[in-house]
């Protein structure tokens, strides 16, 4: 078996530099990228993996040999509202613009643009920023007590974190908050269809009725760990971002764009 390589973006994140030392105590190696020119000596890598931002991932993701896993861009949008506490929407930001009310607007699988809430359609960047036909969620505007980070591995909960409170940061291990057991009681009720099997979920108490609600679904290899045990975290991330040939049928189809076509 060929030995496993994780790969970083040149900015050093915390979680970057947390999974780093988990690679290297379970025997992997770390590579970091200089720049985004991948030396020839690290494409079509047989043990690739990644973790970066999106716009780093797409632009090595091919020279690597990379499959990146993320979630259908209408995940969120299809769940039914009991487990959303809002109306979510998959749209384009065309049709987005028309909106002539505030609401939470963001795009499903990167960061073309800030997530946040807009006064109304006319606050979205212009064409001349994002194209017309970019999808975007458009969700009712609603408010979490607190937030939880997921990491989850074939459909269940595999590392956790509690991350923010009334808005504020506040992070500590799933195990150690109270609502440990209601968050995972939650967590079990998602439905596997339209998540890769590997990825990040974040989930939240509503204020004010404090039912639980899906927040959003991040790709985990560009994700936070926050308090999550970072052992369990890499095992996600090492699904998440591997050599595009070894993704398995379930899995082909949430490959990103950049990775489907290496």
């Amino acid at each position: 078996m060929t030995a496993r390589t994780l790969f970083l973006q040149p900015r050093h994140t915390a979680t970057g530099r947390a999974l780093a030392d988990a690679a290297r105590r379970r025997g992997l190696r770390v590579e970091t990228f200089q720049d985004r020119r991948t030396p020839a000596a690290w494409r079509a890598h047989p043990g690739a993996a990644l973790y970066a931002g999106p716009q780093f991932a797409d632009a090595v993701a091919g020279e690597l040999g990379l499959g990146l896993l993320e979630a259908a861009p209408g995940w969120l949008a299809a769940l039914p509202r009991e487990l959303t506490g809002r109306d979510v929407e998959l749209t384009t930001v065309a049709q987005a613009r028309r909106l002539r009310r505030p609401a939470f607007v963001k795009p499903p699988n990167d960061k073309s643009f800030p997530a946040r809430v807009y006064p109304d359609g006319s606050r979205l960047p212009r064409p001349d920023a994002v194209d017309d036909g970019t999808p975007v969620l458009v969700s009712d505007i609603v408010a979490f007590e607190v937030e939880y980070r997921l990491f989850l591995l074939d459909g269940a909960v595999h590392a956790g974190s509690r991350y923010g409170r009334r808005g504020a940061l506040d992070v500590a291990p799933l195990d150690d908050d109270a609502s440990r057991d209601e968050v995972l009681a939650f967590a079990a009720r998602l439905p596997a269809t339209g998540l890769p099997s590997a990825i990040v979920v974040d989930v939240g108490r509503l204020t004010p009725d404090g039912t639980f609600a899906v927040i959003e679904a991040n790709a985990a290899w560009a994700s936070g760990h926050y308090a999550c045990d970072v052992d369990a975290a890499l095992d996600v991330v090492l699904r998440a971002a591997r050599p595009v040939d070894s993704v398995g049928h379930r899995d082909v189809r949430f490959l990103r764009a950049a990775s489907r076509a290496s």
